[in-house]
């Protein structure tokens, strides 16, 4: 999908991998949308944005009427809590499949609308276990699964809506910087977690947002940066 002229909406955008998502849209001729809760500290991009909106159905109407459709979703929001565990739940899967299914009423080509790409960050806790954050993983396996069933179902349906899954390792951002200090009742692990950390490297976010750029164009698949736990 070129993206020169599209419509994107990007959840979890004040900061981050999602920040570095928004501009990168921009600089490739994207219109963007962003949900965010925190004003951008880099006003000269606050000068690009659209307008900003919670993630309600209003938003994508909005910002239907707004552009005439939405070609992209980026389901970017996300934390990282063990000890807030129902609100980890809340963001992390039901944000992803409250997202979904609010901009399905949008891009649905059988209810008139013009297909489109949704993105669900989801992670290696996804695919594999990350025995420090047992409900984190929980999550990220049920982003994983719940794109591809989705995926499943869109091509079944004949939506034109495609959905992908990145699954990355560990990103140098604030959510990595925290993980220590969030992982509760199972703290006594986080050494464990540094070895594994150490074993498999963090990634930048630019080179993630790269890898997240490839989705654009493939077809209903999740990409693993890097192998999980090898």
């Amino acid at each position: 999908m070129a993206l020169n002229g599209k419509t994107a909406v990007v959840t979890g955008a004040a900061m981050g991998i999602g920040r570095s998502i928004a501009e990168l849209l921009l600089q490739n001729g994207a219109k963007v949308v962003f949900e965010i809760r925190y004003s951008f500290p880099n006003k000269r991009l606050e000068m690009n944005l659209s307008f900003y909106c919670w993630l309600e159905f209003s938003a994508f109407q909005k910002t239907v009427e707004t552009f005439g459709g939405i070609d992209i979703l980026v389901n970017n929001a996300g934390i990282f809590n063990e000890i807030t565990w129902e609100k980890t739940i809340a963001i992390n899967l039901g944000g992803c499949i409250r997202g979904s299914y609010l901009v399905i009423e949008h891009m649905n080509k059988l209810t008139g609308g013009r297909g489109g790409v949704i993105i669900n960050v989801a992670s290696m806790a996804g695919i594999g276990v990350l025995s420090c954050s047992p409900v984190y993983t929980a999550t990220k396996h049920g982003v994983v699964g719940f794109t591809q069933a989705f995926a499943a179902a869109s091509v079944a349906s004949g939506y034109g809506i495609r959905m992908n899954a990145l699954c990355p390792g560990f990103v140098q951002t604030d959510l990595f910087s925290s993980i220590k200090s969030k992982l509760g009742q199972f703290s006594n692990l986080a050494d464990a977690n540094q070895e594994l950390i150490e074993k498999l490297g963090v990634l930048t976010e630019r080179l993630y947002v790269c890898a997240c750029f490839k989705q654009w164009c493939r077809k209903n698949i999740n990409l693993h940066l890097p192998a999980p736990f090898s």
